[in-house]
């Protein structure tokens, strides 16, 4: 049977670990084996900027900081339980990637 492996990407952590409970019932409910969620590490990209534009003044700046969350699901390749994946409501913060393998 293949395996399906589910990344979740996403800046809201909160967001993204909806998605893998729910991908996790889905599985249970199905009764195939799943693994997950695994946490990945986190991506944390920071920019530093000077907050007068025209850079007379003090030398203040503004430190911005973004971390890119990574979930990892595996689930077997039942295809009742890969289109009831499908369709779960995604919201515009979270990223998919599916691989079959």
């Amino acid at each position: 049977m293949p395996i399906a492996r589910i990344k979740l990407i996403s800046r809201n952590k909160i967001d993204a670990r909806k998605i893998a409970s729910q991908i996790i019932e889905i599985a249970k409910a199905a009764g195939i084996k799943s693994k997950g969620p695994i946490p990945l590490p986190t991506r944390t990209m920071k920019i530093a900027t000077r907050k007068t534009p025209c850079g007379d003044g003090s030398h203040t700046y503004e430190h911005w900081e973004m971390r890119i969350h990574k979930w990892l699901v595996q689930i077997d390749g039942s295809e009742v339980a890969l289109r009831q994946v499908m369709r779960i409501p995604v919201p515009d913060t979270v990223q998919i990637e599916m691989i079959l393998s």
